[in-house]
């Protein structure tokens, strides 16, 4: 079986372009096998984008498993000032999320295949992630220390997970990080959680 956050280059491809509404706002995107939420963008993710509040002074943002693009796209649309920066480790996500950057005419985007942030050299004012829970709880906490060491001080980090997957535990490893955690809002057992770096 295939997983989102590997790569199988076995997998046949199965291409589409999508037209997808985010917070009213028109994009299109292609998808293929092997990506994450590929037939429609998933309700965690417009639940994520719909209550994020982002600085109007941001200058940098790290969308961390990107897959075919839909958070970082829409960051960079939104923010044209901002440079978005989005990584993932599975490469047919980040060759799709090249190309829905280019479609969506956006150009304050780097897409870069990364394990979690092993190639990232920048630092953000904000990191914003729909963590792969199936890679694992061991994966997933990385992704937070990690985020945590490549924010700005007074940075922001989002992320978006469910309950009935671990939101609780998140929450207090959140806390234990940051010294602060907010749930942002509880939609349908997804719970948005921000903290921010003091």
């Amino acid at each position: 079986m295939s997983h989102y956050f590997e790569n199988d280059e076995n997998l046949n491809h199965d291409i589409r372009k999508k037209e997808i509404f985010i917070n009213d706002i028109r994009f299109e995107f292609f998808t293929d096998r092997g990506v994450f939420s590929k037939e429609n963008l998933d309700f965690g993710t417009r639940q994520l984008l719909k209550r994020i509040k982002v600085k109007p002074n941001i200058k940098t943002a790290i969308d961390m498993g990107c897959g075919y693009g839909p958070i970082g796209i829409y960051l960079a649309k939104m923010n044209p000032n901002a440079h978005i920066y989005m990584y993932d480790v599975n490469s047919r996500a980040i060759d799709l999320a090249k190309k829905n950057s280019e479609i969506n005419q956006v150009t304050n985007t780097t897409i870069e295949k990364s394990y979690l942030f092993e190639h990232v050299v920048v630092n953000a004012d904000l990191i914003i992630t729909n963590p792969p829970i199936r890679a694992g709880k061991d994966v997933v906490y990385d992704l937070y220390e990690q985020s945590y060491l490549h924010l700005n001080q007074g940075g922001s980090f989002y992320c978006v997970i469910q309950k009935k997957q671990g939101a609780a535990s998140t929450y207090k490893k959140l806390v234990d990080l940051f010294s602060n955690c907010v749930i942002v809002a509880k939609e349908k057992g997804y719970w948005i959680l921000l903290s921010k770096k003091a």
